[in-house]
This record gives structure tokens, C-alpha cells and sequence, in this order.
């Protein structure tokens, strides 16, 4: 396992610093020791990247494919160690890792189809009427071209989909852009052995040297550093609200402003009509309770608001899911700050006085939290905004309405989403159309009778939102169109074919 730094085709090593990974069950340092990198080494890794990106944007879609190709092979040829270095990492169980290990090389397969395709592209042609009066129009190629070299941080709940070889490095190497992975804090290992194969696959495929890079943190001084070094031309990140919307400013306080991609808080609310409400409550509620702790409630897309009724429906419902969570393990969070963020927030809750904790006991070990569930008025959830916020982990908010009317208010204050799920039979529709055409202003997907959490890689799906969810929701960070992120458009005029062929 590399413990240093790869720029390129190197390992460099300049600090004499150490840094651990952390298990998360334990809260004991795994022995593995990794060193941070230093300014020099960002400095070095840019510049690799820059001159590797006037290389790698004209290399063959075919290259491209075959180097993405080849990282899903090595990293399916790690098989059992990277999953047991991820499990040692995160806490979570082996059937949760080896679902996304299986995403992430499928991933990395669909997004060496687009390289191969290239339909990102989107070349348009106008031919030159040289005739036309008043005046003339000149010929005219239009092609999308990758930006530059892109900078990805590492997330803490997906750390091989979201991470290293995760979908921003996958749809940013397809698009012809250099990627430098800022490691997690909390998955140095994974890190290390996801970053070697990419490294060898590059060298394996003749991609060239700095096509990739992956440096370890060394504090905030690292990503700022990362964020505004003129080589940068885009990042993406994945995690909390307060670190994406720190390296959004940071992108556009640089002399020349950057697109900083960054997904961010989301609460996902889900809105129950009365008479779905109804048909199977227990159900209902095993389905909701599944979704809130699934992963320890550690998804982007885990629901933490509902929206229902004051009603006897509702009431019956809250008791169920009660029941339900009082039979969840308590889980382990993935890293102490996550853990200590979420014990505030339910404390915050419960010295409030407008809400009332429906759930919550004293977790059976010191590492792990109990689920919860919270129950307030519309009201007073209406005029409080800091009850709209996400406290990340295995935690719902239940939002009593007195009337239809006032659940549409709820929606219309809620703010920027990834997703949003509405509840209802056929003969609710009528109510619910208003409800979604508001929800469209709010949200990136909206799903009807199901959970948000679950997210299908395919062409259709939009995993994003307007802000807060993520900084630009015009784009998905899910399927492949996530490689438009990495493009901007160039339009070549009166080029002979001789010229642009390559282009």
C-alpha cells in the first residue's frame, strides 16, 4: 500500500508528518501511516496535470475507454482486500460495500462507453452561405471541449463511489480531463489502493504522466490550496453544506473564477396524502423506517422530513415507525465528527420547545447513536428555518399539517433538494398536481409511492438539486451525462476540414 503521494507516475514523500485512518467501531488509529502532502507537492501535481491535460484532451476516445477499462479491472482484481481495507475504514457491513464496489466498476465501464462514443461531444455544423444577403454567413463547427484539469475531493459515505475512482473522476478522465484526488481524511487505505490501480492503469494504457494524481490532506490548507491554484479548471466534492459551499466561495474569489460542482445538504422530504396513508400503515411504516436508518442513515438521499396530516392516520403511523425504529441496531457513524454533529443536533431538538422528540433512547455503545424521530408543527416549522436543516444520520422531522393547504405551504418553504417523494392513491391526483408543480421548483427528482434512497447509474436519472442541494443544478452527478460538468463549447469558423478533423 502507498503511503505517500502519487503525482503522475511518482510517489513523493516531503513531509515528515504523519497521518492514520481511523476504525470507526474501535476509534482506534488502523497501523497503516500515510504522509499529508505539502505545497510543493500540490504545486507539482497541478502542473503535471496542465501539461497532461494539452496531451490527454486529444488522445482517442478509444484511449480513453481503454485506460478507464483497465482501472475497473484492477480495481476487480483487488476484490477482497480493497472491500475488507473499506469495511476496516467506514464500519459498514460487507454486503453494503460490495454494493457499491460493483457500482463503481460499473460506473467506470458505462463511462468508458461514453469516452468511446463520444456523443459528449455534441458536435453541431452551419455550412457557409457566402450568397446570403444582407450578409454572408461563414462556416460554423460547434464542439463541446474538456475544460482542464479537475480537482475531486473524496466523500465520507461512498468512499469508492464517490471517491477516488468514484463518478467525478470516472465521467471527468472520459470527458479529456486530468483528475487530482484530494484523499478523505477518514479513508486513507481505500484511497491509497484505489489511487495505485489508476496509476498503473495509466502507465499500463500510455495515458500520460499526471493524468492523475492523489495527494493526502493536510487540513483545510490543502484544499484551499487545491481549489486556488491557477492550473485548476473545475472541482467537484461531495459532503457537508458548509465544506461545499466554503470551496464554492473560494472558486469564485480566484482571480478567474472557477465552477466549483459540489453536492451538499439535502433533507429529502416526503409528503404522505391521507388516503395512501391508509392502505397499509404497517408497511408504510417499515418502508420508511428502512430508508431513515439504511447505512445509518449515512446517505445523501436518506429522508428527513415527513410531511403528513395531524390526524388519526398520522398518529397510528408515528407509533408504527416508532416500533420499527426500536428494533434498528444503533449504528456506528463513519467518523467522530460525523457522530458528535448528529448527538448535537438531537440535543438541539430536545431542548426546543416546539418540538418533540417521538424516538430516541441511549445507544448500547459509546460509538454508536440511536435512531430518532422528532415530531413538530407545521407552524412552527414553517417560521424556523433551522428545523429545515439536515442533521446527518439515521433521523426523521414528522411535520403536522392542519390542512392539504398548509402541507403545500411546508413544500414551498422547504429549500433546494435532491429529491422530494410524494405518497397517494390514483384518486389523490388531483390534490397532489399542485404539490409536484411546486416541488419541481425545489427539487432535482421526485418520486411517486417510494423512498429517495436507492439511486439508479442510468441516463434518466438527475442527482441533483437547486441550492442548497448543490452549487449548479443544471447538472447530475449520477449517470453519464455528469460528464457535462467537465465541457464548455468551442465553435471553430471557416476552418478548412484539414484543420478541425482532429478537433
Amino acid at each position: 500500500m502507498i503511503n505517500g503521494n502519487i503525482i503522475g507516475f511518482e510517489v513523493s514523500v516531503k513531509s515528515s508528518d504523519k497521518l492514520y485512518a481511523v476504525n470507526p467501531l474501535t476509534l482506534e488509529n488502523l497501523p497503516e501511516t500515510f504522509v499529508p502532502s505539502t505545497e510543493e507537492e500540490v504545486n507539482l501535481a497541478m502542473e503535471k496535470a496542465f501539461d497532461a491535460w494539452r496531451i490527454y484532451r486529444n488522445i482517442s476516445g478509444d484511449d480513453r475507454s481503454a485506460f478507464l477499462l483497465e482501472i475497473a479491472k484492477g480495481m476487480e482484481a483487488l476484490g477482497d482486500r480493497l472491500i475488507a481495507r473499506v469495511m476496516l475504514e467506514t464500519g459498514y457491513p460487507e454486503a453494503r460495500v460490495k454494493v457499491e464496489f460493483a457500482r463503481t466498476c460499473n460506473q467506470l465501464r458505462m463511462f468508458a462507453d461514453e469516452a468511446l462514443k463520444e456523443d459528449w461531444k455534441e458536435v453541431s455544423f452551419d455550412d457557409a452561405m457566402p450568397d446570403r444577403k444582407p450578409i454572408p454567413r461563414p462556416s460554423l463547427r460547434k464542439t463541446m471541449f474538456p475544460i482542464g484539469p479537475v480537482v475531486v475531493f473524496g466523500a465520507s459515505n461512498f468512499p469508492l463511489a464517490y471517491a477516488t475512482a468514484g463518478g467525478d473522476t470516472a465521467s471527468a478522465l472520459a470527458a479529456g480531463c486530468p483528475v487530482i484526488i484530494k484523499a478523505h481524511d477518514s479513508h486513507l487505505g481505500t484511497n491509497a489502493l484505489v489511487a495505485e490501480v489508476i496509476m498503473e492503469a495509466a502507465k499500463k494504457t500510455r495515458m500520460p504522466d499526471g493524468v492523475f494524481s492523489s495527494l493526502n490532506g493536510d487540513g483545510l490548507a490543502t484544499g484551499k490550496q487545491l481549489v486556488q491554484h491557477p492550473r485548476t479548471a473545475a472541482v467537484g466534492f461531495t459532503g457537508s453544506l458548509g465544506g461545499g459551499r466554503a470551496l464554492f466561495d473560494l472558486g469564485q474569489q480566484r482571480a478567474t473564477p472557477i465552477p466549483v460542482f459540489s453536492e451538499m445538504g439535502s433533507v429529502n422530504p416526503i409528503f404522505l396524502l391521507p388516503e395512501k396513508m391508509k392502505e397499509d400503515i404497517e408497511a408504510l411504516a417499515g418502508q420508511l423506517a428502512a430508508s431513515m436508518t439504511l447505512s445509518g442513515g449515512q446517505f445523501c438521499t436518506q429522508p428527513g422530513i415527513l410531511v403528513a396530516l395531524d390526524d388519526e392516520t398520522t398518529e397510528q403511523l408515528k407509533i408504527a415507525l416508532c416500533d420499527k425504529l426500536d428494533k434498528v441496531d444503533d449504528p456506528v457513524l463513519l467518523n467522530q465528527g460525523i457522530s458528535q454533529s448528529y448527538r448535537q443536533g438531537i440535543a438541539q431538538l430536545e431542548n426546543s420547545d416546539a418540538v418533540k422528540l417521538a424516538f430516541h433512547r441511549k445507544a448500547a455503545k459509546d460509538q454508536a447513536v440511536s435512531p430518532a424521530l422528532a415530531v413538530v408543527r407545521a407552524e412552527q416549522f414553517i417560521h424556523n428555518p433551522t428545523l429545515h436543516r439536515e442533521i446527518f444520520g439515521p433521523f426523521s422531522l414528522l411535520v403536522l399539517c392542519s390542512s392539504l393547504k398548509e402541507m403545500s405551504r411546508v413544500a414551498e418553504v422547504i429549500e433546494g433538494q435532491l429529491t422530494a417523494s410524494v405518497y397517494m392513491r390514483e384518486k389523490e391526483r388531483v390534490t397532489a398536481l399542485p404539490l409536484i408543480d411546486m416541488l419541481i421548483e425545489r427539487v432535482g427528482r421526485i418520486i411517486i409511492n417510494g423512498v429517495p434512497t436507492g439511486v439508479e447509474v442510468c441516463d434518466s436519472m438527475t442527482h441533483g438539486g437547486p441550492y442548497p442541494a448543490t452549487t449548479d443544478s443544471r447538472f447530475t452527478a449520477v449517470g453519464k451525462h455528469a460528464v457535462m460538468r467537465w465541457l464548455r463549447p468551442v465553435t471553430f469558423q471557416n476552418f478548412p476540414k484539414s484543420l478541425w478533423i482532429n478537433m
